[in-house]
């Protein structure tokens, strides 16, 4: 109970450290561009000086600090040199932890959302060959933040979109498979919560079906009690794999690729994954997967660098090789 008070007061405070980051950058950005207009002479022409672009909407969200950061679990140091502030490695046969890192911490998932979203549609069995069409509200469901080739007036069907969604980390099919859940968004969000309730997810919480919002929490725990319950799904296994998929989208075939450059290397022999990154959550990973005939489940969270966290992978996998047997710190 103190572990969990604790990790709630702190993502509070990483909360508002966020969002006074953004409100002071915000401040500062408007008392530049008045000096600016200010110092010119009415009459005088403004010249543009420079053939760079202006940065779009989104940059100012790239460089605001994780909530892992604010929190302070950045940059501490571990036996295997991780650079995620946060790490759990779970035999998933035995449920010994064998490797952690900040590990009761709570933070925002990203779009490891989807794989809660994958769980809610399939265990209400709807109809996988039923087609669904790409909304405007899908689309402005985060303006600025689902770029995206799936355009609205797109059609698939729920498996299709289950795919882009596990595979690809899409938003907007994403959004629309909550949206096309009996009851719409809120009901889909209320069935996400009702369900990490159900698995024993106790600081977990879903707030919509994407993981754009920074609201989506959860701890390396509970992921792993999330990792499991996907697990004995065959298609979210399947899907969550695949390297690449093709879809018509309009009357162009659109090829999409796996987010995990794990998974489309074949460097590994992964079960299931599932990446994700916005500004609050850093970049994650949960991957189930074999090393040494050994059935591990390994939680990444706010890892520094795109590619950091499947290095971090790597590493753990080359130490479970050099190290078997390694000592159990505690059990699940």
């Amino acid at each position: 109970m103190t572990v969990a008070l604790l990790s709630s007061s702190l993502l509070l405070g990483a909360q508002v450290s966020y969002a006074q980051n953004t409100t002071n950058k915000q401040t500062k950005q408007t008392t530049q561009q008045t000096a600016k207009k200010k110092a010119a002479p009415k009459n005088q022409k403004q010249v543009r000086t420079s053939t760079t672009r202006a940065k779009s909407a989104k940059a100012p969200d790239e460089k605001r600090p994780s909530f892992a950061a604010a929190m302070g679990l950045r940059g501490n140091q571990d036996d295997l040199n991780l650079k995620s502030s946060v790490a759990l490695i779970v035999d998933r046969e035995t449920h010994e932890v064998l490797f952690e890192k900040n590990a009761h911490a709570a933070l925002p998932i990203a779009s490891i959302t989807k794989l809660m979203t994958s769980l809610v549609v399939l265990e209400a069995q709807l109809p996988l060959d039923e087609t669904i069409v790409i909304e405007q509200a899908d689309v402005n469901a985060y303006p600025g933040r689902t770029r995206s080739r799936v355009t609205q007036g797109a059609k698939m069907t729920r498996e299709q979109a289950m795919i882009l969604s596990l595979m690809s980390s899409e938003n907007r099919v994403s959004q629309a498979l909550g949206r096309n859940f009996p009851g719409g968004i809120p009901a889909f969000v209320d069935a996400m919560n009702a369900k990490a309730k159900l698995l024993g997810m106790s600081q977990s919480k879903f707030a919509d079906p994407t993981g754009l919002s920074s609201e989506n929490v959860s701890s390396p725990e509970d992921l792993t009690r999330l990792v499991e319950a996907a697990y004995q799904y065959k298609v979210i296994r399947e899907f969550s794999i695949r390297p690449d998929y093709s879809i018509m989208i309009g009357n162009r075939e659109q090829k999409f690729i796996n987010t995990n450059r794990l998974v489309r290397a074949s460097d590994m022999d992964i079960g299931l994954q599932k990446t994700g990154y916005i500004s609050a959550a850093g970049r994650c990973l949960v991957m189930q997967a074999k090393v040494v005939g050994r059935d591990v489940v390994m939680v990444f969270l706010d890892s520094v660098g795109k590619q950091s966290r499947f290095a971090d992978a790597v590493r753990v996998r080359e130490w479970l090789e050099a190290n078997p047997n390694p000592e159990s710190i505690r059990k699940l």
